[in-house]
């Protein structure tokens, strides 16, 4: 079944927000933009540069009101000693959910039982707590946050401007299209 158009189920997950351990339901996602972004595992080698680059551009994220959560089945305090041992990780201000019982992972389909930890998936969830974007690669392929920051630009303008599209490479500024039997065959 398609991830597309589904409601978050009601969750209740505890997370290192560094410099605390808080808990984080879906409560606390509604009424603004979120983005999860799952990886496999603390402590290995194509997360820490996902995740970094993710704070890179978490100010941006926050500028647009969105919530960034990265989500592993490690617990919270593995979250916080992955912290605590990489400069890199230590210097996130995001959110780190610890889907210990991959509630999340299986929702938005990401978990492999056979590796028991989550695939790559990076998904844009609107205030609704409807998944609008939805996009999942397999462990050894890292993703862009800038693309992820895009994606959430064009969701958030197609919401904004009812009847309009965002064609392939769109960026805030540029064109966009309003679909009629017009341009059927013209573009």
């Amino acid at each position: 079944m398609a991830i597309i158009g589904k409601e978050l189920p009601d969750f209740k997950l505890e997370a290192f927000r560094n410099p605390e351990v808080v808990t984080v339901t879906k409560a606390d996602v509604i009424g603004k933009w979120s983005v999860f972004v799952f990886y496999p595992a603390d402590f290995t080698f194509v997360c820490p540069t996902e995740l970094e680059d993710l704070q890179d551009h978490y100010e941006e994220f926050q500028k647009l009101g969105v919530e960034v959560f990265s989500v592993s089945v490690d617990s919270e305090f593995v979250h916080k000693a992955w912290a605590d041992a990489s400069p890199g990780i230590g210097r996130i201000q995001y959110t780190m959910l610890a889907d210990i019982k991959h509630e999340l992972a299986d929702f938005f389909e990401t978990f492999s039982e056979e590796e028991g930890r989550a695939f790559r998936g990076s998904f844009v969830v609107n205030p609704q707590g409807v998944v609008e974007t939805a996009e999942i690669h397999n462990m050894g392929i890292g993703r862009s946050a800038a693309e992820l920051l895009r994606k959430v630009q064009a969701a958030q303008f197609v919401e904004k401007h009812g009847g309009k599209v965002c064609p392939a490479k769109w960026k805030p500024g540029a064109d966009t299209i309003t679909p009629s039997l017009d341009l059927v065959g013209k573009l």
